[in-house]
This record gives C-alpha cells, structure tokens and sequence, in this order.
C-alpha cells in the first residue's frame, strides 16, 4: 500500500478516534445511573468536600502517610492534581503515592514515544503513542476503580440486611457498623471499619457517613447516607428502613443486569459497525494494494474519506445514545 507517513498518521489517528468514543460509549457499564441523580450526588460531594471537619480529617491522614517522605518527594507530592490520583488510587483499592505514578506514566510515555519514533520516524504518531501508553497506569486504575465500586454496591444489600438484623437484636448503630466491617470481605468491610474506627474515637456520625460517600462516590451510597442522617435526625425505625433500601437496591440491581443483556446485541453491532470500515482497508490494502491509492490520492477521494469519517463519528454518538439507558 502506497500510502505516506502523513497518511497513515492521518489513519491511525481515526482509528484511535474511534475506539476511544467505543469504549468510552460501550466498555462502560450500558445503564448509566440517572442524570438528575448524578448531579445531586456532585453537588453532595461538593458539600462534603467544602466541609472544614472532614478536609481537616483528610489533612490529618495524608500528613501522616507522608511522614517519611523525603523532601524531594514531599515537592512532588505537592504538584498540582497529586491530591486528584491520591483519591483515584485510594478509591481503586491499591496503596502507592500520587507521585510515583505520575512518574510511572511519564516513564510509559516516553519510552512509549521513543519506540514508535524510532520505529517510525513520524512524529504525531509518537506523540499520540506516547499519549496512549503513558495513559495506561491511569486507565488501570479507573478501570480498578470501576470494579470495585461495582462490587461495592453488590454487597452493599447484604450489609444492610446485616445492619437491619443487629439493630433489631439490641446492638447500638456503631455496633452494626463493626459487625459489617467483620463480617464483610473487601472493599466493603474495610470502609465500614473506616466508618467505625472514626466513629469510634470520637468522629462524628455525620462526618464519617459523609467520607464513606466522599470515598466511594455512588448514588447508592448517597442514599443510604442520606436516609440513615435523616432518620438520626428526624426519628423512625432505622431497621426497617434499611431492610427497604436493601430490598430496593437488589430489584434496582436485578434491573439492571436485564437491560444489560437486552442492550447487548446494540452494543455489539456498534462495534461491528464502527470497526468494519477501518478492517476493510487494512483487508483491501492486503489483497489489492493498488485500489485505495487511487481514492487517497484523489482530492474528491480524501473528501469523502473525511466524511465518512465524521459519519462514522456521529454514528457512534447516535448509537450510544440509543443504547445508554438512564434508570
């Protein structure tokens, strides 16, 4: 295939357009949590995170993770956007410092563009590399992060039926809290120790709900926050009310799982669909090398290339729209 560097950067380049929109419209969960849902929850976590207590709580512990740093590393740890993968490694569940991963990805983008420079001599596709590669330490961990908070929402039923069951047997809140944090296996019982452990030396109720929502950052959990806050303040029968969000939770769930598996085929004809025409030429560029030549070198050829580029595109946003359920 006679094609040059600039247009195969130009074709690489779509194609990583393209299956960045595919998985940022389709590897993500299909049912996406309701609009107007999310933007309480931002505006909750907005609240949290102006709260003078728990930013001060907040202070507190990373001081103490940083105590051994040396002063060089407590300069990198200061950079702005370190206290961002601070809390994007400590919600994926995985310990390490901000810093060493900023490293990391910096480490992956240069030897990523170095190789692919060196390999090609192009340029753009070693700067796109080396977006690509030194993205990746990132991606992990938001994909970590996603799981986990996946099957944190999965237990979170049973731990409610299991605090629903020791506030009925006797046991004070905080002591639901524990038995949670006992009996539960990880992510979910290590956050509600976190919950009890401040409670228990003194916190506030209020503050430690608020950073269990500020950690893990769910609708569910917001409104498990918001119901246990509400009825400490206004009275009621906590047990009973959370067997009814336990309840409410497993049938949102069992939802769910039902429209993924009835969006499934939509979700694999957008791959299908958005991939073929980028297989197509690497195939037509194999069996007959001198047929795309003749539409790349043609102006009115690379015109419709760009059109349907922009097509393939908007095809991919449309069908994602379809696909994309808010519940």
């Amino acid at each position: 295939m006679d094609f040059n560097l600039s247009d195969q950067a130009i074709f690489i380049g779509m194609v990583f357009i393209a299956s960045f929109l595919l998985v940022q419209s389709f590897v993500i969960p299909t049912f996406g949590e309701n609009r107007k849902a999310h933007k309480r929850l931002r505006q909750r976590l907005q609240s949290v995170a102006d709260s003078a207590e728990l930013n001060e709580a907040v202070a507190l512990l990373r001081s103490r993770k940083h105590a051994n740093l040396s002063p060089m590393q407590r300069k990198l740890q200061a950079l702005p956007g370190m206290n961002a993968l601070d809390q994007l490694i400590e919600q994926a569940g995985r310990e390490g410092l901000a810093y060493k991963l900023a490293v990391k990805c910096l480490a992956f983008a240069l030897v990523g563009g170095f190789l692919v420079n060196a390999i090609s001599g192009n340029a753009l596709l070693a700067v796109m590399a080396a977006a690509a590669v030194g993205g990746m330490p990132i991606v992990s961990l938001m994909r970590a992060r996603a799981q986990r908070l996946a099957k944190f929402e999965e237990q979170l039923p049973d731990a409610l039926v299991i605090m629903s069951r020791a506030l009925k047997a006797g046991h004070p809140f905080v002591d639901a809290l524990n038995l949670v944090a006992v009996e539960m296996t990880d992510p979910i019982g290590p956050e509600f120790r976190k919950v009890f452990t401040e409670i228990n030396y003194g916190g506030e109720v209020r503050h430690a709900l608020n950073g269990l929502m500020a950690r893990v950052g769910s609708v569910t959990v917001m409104v498990f926050v918001t119901s246990v806050l509400i009825q400490k303040e206004t009275g009621g029968n906590l047990s009973e009310l959370l067997e009814s969000l336990a309840s409410v939770i497993r049938e949102r769930f069992r939802f769910h799982r039902k429209l993924k598996t009835l969006s499934a085929e939509g979700r694999l004809a957008a791959w299908i669909l958005s991939l073929l025409p980028f297989g197509l030429a690497a195939i037509l560029s194999v069996v007959t090398p001198n047929f795309l030549p003749m539409l790349v070198d043609n102006p009115s050829g690379r015109q419709l290339i760009g059109v349907a580029f922009v097509l393939t595109v908007v095809g991919i946003l449309w069908m994602r729209k379809i696909v994309r359920i808010d519940v």
